[in-house]
Order: structure tokens, then C-alpha cells, then sequence
């Protein structure tokens, strides 16, 4: 063998493996669809299993509309968790998340937010539709939050009255809570585990909703049919929804679905 052949034989044994390497860890790296109103716990997840098993987790967060969405035309990811069951359910019909894997986390409890002192004097539900209340919904066709509103109003034969106060129908649960701190409304519906988020503390205030009028909705967290045969998707679904992933969870606001 001349002394020409050897280097180019090791050069191209150093490029297949320095490709085989890339190759791995390409292979290794997740991508998760998620709810906006779901960033604060998710992003302290990502870092936690990203920490654990040496991986890269890209999280694309968006109305659990416009995520679904995602999935209907085409696209894919390895961890799907909307902001409802609903969302996960169709989901599956669909065709485009695994059944065996979806697993119910924790709880999304709507509650009014209005700005601290709450100058509107909002007590009940019945007072959104008082002449002058300025109000902020979510989209129904688009947040999570929004249908559950358009639902609770609509079964408590409240929403005709409601909607000419509206003033924003906001995409995420995200703006609801920025516009409600910023005073552009009196009231807003929302999640309540948003309101223990550092944009709206000392600037918003809780009012329950009666049980009897409200609809508290499951946060489930499922694996895409594509990546159903991971066993890193698989591993990444089970910690969101295990014993240390709930602790992540309550600390931002959420209650277990076992409480």
C-alpha cells in the first residue's frame, strides 16, 4: 500500500465517523408543540431533560388552534400537548397522535383576571355583562381559553350579553393576561395558573368563577404516531407527566389531575 493511499483512507475514515457522529446526534434532538399559556413549566422541562440526557429540545409554542393546525398540515414533532384534552382527542380520530401514549398531567382551571384594585368591581360572572365593562376573551378559534369562554358564557345563556363588551379577543392566554395588566380591560377569562406569571404579579387579581358555571379542562401530553417507536419521545412524554415533572407543574400554578 503506497504512502498516498494511507491518508486518503484515514481522511475518509474521519468523515464517515465525524458524519455517523452528526448524524447521531441529529437523531437524538426533539421538537415538542405546546400551548403558549404552558411555556413557563415546559421551558423549565425542556432544560431539565435536555440537562438529563444530553439532548436538544426545540418547542415550538402556539394556540392550541394553530398547533393542531400544525399537525393537520403535515408537520411533525415528537411530544404534542395542547392547551385542552379536546385538542389531543381530535388528534387521535385524526389519525396523528398515539393513543397509548397520551397521559394526563394536570389541570386548567378558567378563571376572571381583572387589573389589581379591580376598579371594574368585578364579582361574578353576571357582572361581564354590565353596560361599560370593557372585556377580553380569548379567540375562540383559536386559544384554548377562548372556546372554553365561548362555551362557559354560552351554557350560562350569557353570551349575547357579553360580546358587545368585548374589546380584544386575543390569540393566546398570553396577550389576555398583558392587556388585563396594562388595564385595556376590566375583566378577562383566563387561566389561572397565568396569573402567578412575573408579567402580571402585583399588576392582576383572581376572581373565581362559581363551579356550578365553570369548566375546568385536562392538560394531557401525547406522542406524535411518527415518533411512536422513540424511545427518547416516549422517555420525554413520560417525565412531563411523572412524579418530578408534576413538582415543575405546581410550582407554575398548575394542580395535578390526581388532586
Amino acid at each position: 500500500m503506497s504512502r498516498r493511499f494511507l491518508p486518503m483512507t484515514f481522511v475518509l475514515f474521519l468523515c464517515l465517523a465525524v458524519t455517523g457522529m452528526f448524524t447521531n446526534a441529529y437523531a437524538d434532538d426533539l421538537r415538542i408543540f405546546a400551548g403558549a399559556g404552558l411555556m413557563k413549566p415546559m421551558e423549565e422541562l425542556r432544560q431539565n431533560f435536555e440537562k438529563s440526557h444530553d439532548v436538544h429540545i426545540d418547542v415550538h409554542y402556539g394556540s392550541s388552534g394553530e398547533i393542531f393546525g400544525m399537525l393537520g398540515v403535515g408537520q411533525t414533532c415528537d411530544v404534542f400537548i395542547p392547551g385542552a384534552e379536546k385538542y389531543t382527542r381530535d388528534a387521535i380520530k385524526n389519525g396523528w397522535v398515539y393513543e397509548p401514549s397520551m397521559k394526563p398531567i394536570v389541570k386548567h382551571v378558567p378563571v376572571m383576571v381583572v387589573p389589581g384594585g379591580n376598579p371594574a368591581n368585578i364579582q361574578t360572572l353576571d357582572d361581564l355583562a354590565r353596560p361599560g365593562v370593557k372585556v377580553a376573551l380569548g379567540d375562540p378559534k383559536a386559544a384554548a381559553i377562548g372556546k372554553v369562554s365561548k362555551k362557559m358564557l354560552s351554557k350560562a345563556g350569557m353570551w349575547e350579553q357579553v360580546t358587545p363588551n368585548v374589546v380584544v379577543y386575543a390569540p393566546t392566554c398570553n396577550q389576555l393576561l398583558i392587556y388585563t395588566a396594562l388595564e385595556q380591560a376590566d375583566a378577562a377569562i383566563n387561566w389561572l395558573d397565568v396569573t402567578t406569571w412575573a408579567e402580571g404579579k402585583g399588576k392582576v387579581q383572581v376572581v373565581r368563577i362559581d363551579d356550578k358555571r365553570n369548566m375546568i379542562k385536562t392538560i394531557p401530553t401525547a406522542v406524535h404516531v411518527s415518533a411512536k417507536e422513540n424511545p427518547l419521545a416516549l422517555e420525554l412524554n413520560d417525565y412531563i407527566a411523572s412524579a418530578e415533572g408534576l413538582v415543575v407543574w405546581e410550582k407554575w400554578g398548575f394542580e395535578a389531575c390526581t388532586k
